[in-house]
């Protein structure tokens, strides 16, 4: 292992599932990240959110313990924000969706692997270490797959989401080095009300115009935000849990069923497919992850004590439309 479990100069913060913990939330603003804080606040934990914008961050976060500027573009993590901390939840991100050209892909990538790589430099440098870094990923990780099933051990794919994920973990692992746990949660498609994947569909489907995308045979690997805060929870309060956690459901489905249940709650036709052809046109490259099958499933997560909350989808879309 590193210098640092060797060196007496060095300290690292210990953690229990019945601590009152002071966590660190980057990406606190998203969609994510306010649900995580919402929930860390309502089991009584401390936590510290880093904002490139502290105002809005103040307004939509009253329970900060501290909102701290940082933008993990142009600066290292603030280490008032680092000291002392029992953990780190790294949820920073531009967001995937819109038409990709070279510079949203530079945002995308730079925006996770550069944060990550600041953060691990900043808590490097910090005498007291957190006990544990959970850092999101994304089921992007695996890239195309057809009907083939993919869990925790299998391998990476070959396009630009895999291999920026690739990048992103590394620089996560990293903090193994220093002597923290280190978890990765390779997020699914998340339902949830005012944000995830919902409201880029509902606009259709309620005008009536809704349906399959492309071929409709592309599996989708979906999971509610009660579960991704669930398993980010579970990560935090279990000292033996580290490594790769798919925070995906373990029943993911073909889009054409996915759209069928979804016009089944909105109670509005599914008649009207979207080409392929029109996805590209408006989204460029981000239509081949559109158009994407991934049948993912949480074999780790499942194995580690988690119970999943949301496991049925119609359910679940009902939940996240009430």
């Amino acid at each position: 292992m590193p210098n640092y479990a060797r060196s007496e100069r060095k300290k690292q913060i210990t953690m229990t599932t019945q601590d009152n913990l002071t966590i660190l939330v980057t990406g606190a603003t998203g969609f994510v990240g306010r649900g995580l804080c919402n929930a860390l606040f309502k089991k009584g934990h401390d936590y510290i959110a880093l904002s490139r914008a502290p105002a809005v961050a103040r307004a939509q976060l009253p329970h900060a313990k501290r909102i701290e500027a940082w933008r993990p573009d142009a600066e290292p993590t603030p280490p008032s924000a680092l000291s002392n901390t029992r953990a780190v939840v790294h949820l920073v991100g531009e967001p995937i969706a819109g038409k990709w050209n070279a510079e949203k892909k530079r945002r995308i990538r730079e925006s996770r692997v550069i944060s990550t790589h600041r953060l691990i430099e900043s808590l490097s440098e910090v005498e007291t270490k957190p006990s544990v870094l959970v850092s999101a990923s994304a089921i992007g990780f695996y890239g195309e797959g057809g009907d083939n099933k993919f869990t925790e051990d299998s391998p990476p794919g070959n396009d630009f989401l895999a291999e920026l994920c690739q990048a992103w973990e590394a620089e996560a692992q990293r903090a193994e080095a220093l002597g923290i746990r280190v978890v990765l949660v390779r997020i699914g498609l998340v339902l949830g009300k005012a944000g995830g994947v919902l409201p880029a569909l509902l606009t259709p489907f309620r005008m009536g115009l809704g349906g399959k995308i492309g071929s409709g045979e592309q599996w989708m690997s979906w999971v509610h935000l009660d579960d991704v805060i669930g398993i980010i929870l579970h990560a935090l309060e279990n000292s033996q849990i580290s490594g790769q956690l798919n925070a995906t459901t373990s029943s993911p489905v073909k889009n054409i069923e996915f759209t069928k249940k979804l016009g089944g709650v909105l109670k509005r036709p599914t008649f009207f497919p979207v080409p392929t052809f029109a996805l590209k046109l408006r989204y460029g490259e981000f239509a081949d992850f559109v158009l994407m099958s991934q049948r993912v499933l949480p074999e780790k997560t499942l194995s580690s004590g988690y119970e999943f909350r949301h496991t049925n989808l119609e359910s679940t879309l009902r939940a996240s439309l009430e």
